[in-house]
């Protein structure tokens, strides 16, 4: 990996400007664990039976973005990214996918994420997730997002250190 450029979030600000910083520096951390990898490298998956690999996450990133600020918050009418049919886990299947695609679609995502964020007049803005029936709020996304890359970001450690020994952030 290259040298660590990412910007630590604060210590102290809002609660709007903390989560922000998180998920932003969350987001930099999955970057940051597919730098200097070729396509073949970010298709490698882990041990089997499972499939993952750092591309697979990306995408998954990629419809976890655009599900939960598109879809949820900003109430658009649009499919998942690599399923028409709604099917999530097409997403991890990256055997022919490559860097520029997945990467391409995931920055995209978080562009209209950091907008609709930007754009909502609080943390208290709610959406519809129609796999819960439940109305939640700006607040409870950004806190679900800095989770799921934290937990992937997990993932990506292991999967990282597979490829070519790199440890650590």
């Amino acid at each position: 990996m290259t040298q660590d450029t990412r910007i630590g979030p604060p210590v102290r600000g809002s609660e709007r400007e903390m989560l922000r910083a998180f998920l932003d520096f969350h987001r930099a951390t999955l970057a940051m664990k597919c730098e200097g990898l070729s396509d073949e490298e970010l298709r490698r998956q882990s041990m089997p039976p499972s499939t993952l690999s750092l591309l697979g996450l990306v995408r998954h990133m990629a419809e976890v973005e655009r599900s939960w600020f598109r879809r949820v918050i900003a109430a658009e009418e649009i499919p998942l990214v690599w399923s028409e049919e709604g099917d999530y886990q097409v997403a991890y299947d990256a055997t022919t996918a490559t860097r520029s695609e997945a990467f391409a679609a995931w920055e995209a995502e978080v562009g209209h994420a950091r907008r609709i964020e930007r754009e909502a007049e609080s943390l208290d803005v709610t959406g519809y997730q129609v796999r819960w029936d439940e109305e939640v709020s700006l607040r409870l996304v950004m806190l679900h997002l800095i989770h799921e890359y934290a937990r992937h970001n997990g993932h990506a450690d292991f999967l990282r250190e597979g490829i070519d020994g790199t440890v650590g952030a």
